[in-house]
């Protein structure tokens, strides 16, 4: 572990600095032991360097942490993954009856319950946020039946979130509080936005030039847009899940994902990977989060950052680290075959609807297609890369396309899903499914 220790303090510096990335944290489980190591800024304005202490939004990571507290209400048999939500939340409303009366637990766990699921509602932050949220999910349509197919649904974690405050009779974060991050005995964590005050607390950039002011709305905390802590905490946090064997069945597959350059599953909150171990990604305004761990070798990797070129970043990272200390090697980032076979056109271009993005698919020269990203709002706008023109797609399986061009730092992938009566494409995959319409 401490060849580990001086690589990330000497490295991560230079990746910094190399990649043009604001400020990171990375903290590392091994052996029993936890060290972890900073560089960068908190602010490229204020430039308060990053310390041990500082804070980072996990972003979509504290899904595992709602997972978690979900798990708990199932071993105080409170709750059973199978039974409709409706027998716990007897309000949950979709705009399609059938969908809403169907849909359980276990499916929201596993995004397979087949509603619209980035659905950015901000009905403030105070203790009835969430409850107010699930209410104005009356009107969210549905890509696909439950159980069908895994489409990423950030609402169905805020669904999720408001059984957790139903059945434990008190609001999210304070159940998270409660029986979580004291139980852990950990000390650099906000649940809240309100709790930002009393901690040093790093800022999302979507540019060099200064920190955003567009915060995730609060109302959506259950999928992650305000949980915030150092990688210490988080890998922690990592830890009970490897020490114990409560929370063994979240790391249980229960649905294949739609390959995209990194083949695995989804379990029960946490992203099964084929390469080996189980973990999750976070990102929300500015901020990008990972957190992997590799049970066999006890080893769980954090990494926090707050803006800049992260991707290489945590490439770099991860593929040493994990390959270092648990025999793990990261699949090599996709790219377009060189003699590709031309996309048959006729099945596949069409509109496509998400509630993120949605997707215009024309055909193009050279046996390509055209794909435009069109977001629905501010949030997904922030990670559009191909402007109104649209970018070039050529095929990389029979399943799916691939960008021509890098899309930002690598090759963007589509994965075609389902055909309909005239053999065309159903969905179009982009980790959410785009439905034609």
């Amino acid at each position: 572990m401490n060849s580990t220790a001086e690589w990330l303090h000497r490295r991560l510096p230079e990746l910094v600095e190399e990649h043009g990335v604001v400020g990171a944290q990375v903290a590392v489980l091994a052996d029993g032991e936890i060290h972890d190591a900073v560089a960068g800024v908190r602010n490229t304005v204020k430039r308060a360097p990053v310390t041990s202490g500082s804070l980072f939004q996990i972003g979509s990571i504290t899904k595992a942490w709602t997972a978690t507290l979900v798990m708990q209400l199932v071993h105080d048999g409170l709750l059973d993954l199978d039974r409709p939500v409706r027998e716990v939340l007897p309000e949950f409303c979709l705009a399609e009856e059938a969908a809403a009366s169907a849909i359980t637990p276990r499916q929201l766990l596993c995004h397979t319950g087949g509603f619209e699921g980035d659905q950015w509602f901000d009905t403030g932050v105070g203790d009835d946020c969430v409850e107010k949220f699930v209410a104005l999910l009356a009107d969210a349509p549905q890509l696909h039946a439950p159980g069908e197919l895994f489409s990423y649904c950030n609402a169905g974690y805020v669904v999720l979130g408001r059984i957790v405050e139903v059945l434990r009779g008190k609001p999210f974060h304070v159940v998270l509080r409660q029986r979580l991050v004291e139980p852990l005995g950990l000390t650099d964590v906000a649940t809240h936005y309100d709790e930002y005050s009393r901690f040093e607390v790093a800022e999302g950039h979507l540019s060099l030039d200064g920190p955003t002011d567009r915060p995730m709305p609060g109302s959506d905390a259950p999928a992650g847009s305000a949980f915030a802590m150092n990688a210490r905490s988080l890998v922690s946090f990592a830890r009970m899940h490897l020490e114990t064997s409560a929370y063994d069945a979240m790391r249980v597959e229960q649905v294949r994902i739609p390959d995209r350059g990194s083949p695995g599953g989804w379990g029960l909150g946490w992203t099964v990977h084929d390469s080996g171990g189980f973990g999750h990604g976070g990102d929300t305004m500015g901020f990008s989060a990972s957190l992997r761990l590799v049970p066999e070798a006890g080893v769980a990797i954090a990494l926090l950052t707050n803006g800049g070129g992260v991707a290489k970043l945590q490439r770099e990272v991860f593929s040493h680290l994990l390959g270092e200390l648990a025999g793990v090697r990261v699949p090599d980032l996709p790219v377009p075959p060189k003699t590709p076979v031309p996309v048959d056109a006729d099945k596949v271009a069409g509109f496509y609807r998400s509630s993120a993005v949605d997707l215009h698919v024309t055909p193009a020269a050279n046996g390509r297609v055209r794909v435009r990203h069109e977001p629905k709002h501010w949030i997904s706008a922030a990670g559009m890369t191909d402007g109104e023109r649209g970018a070039d797609y050529t095929t990389l399986r029979d399943d799916a396309l691939i960008s021509v061009e890098p899309q930002g730092s690598s090759h963007a992938v589509l994965v075609l899903c389902g055909r309909d009566e005239h053999e065309r494409v159903r969905w179009l995959h982009h980790g959410r499914a785009a439905v034609r319409v």
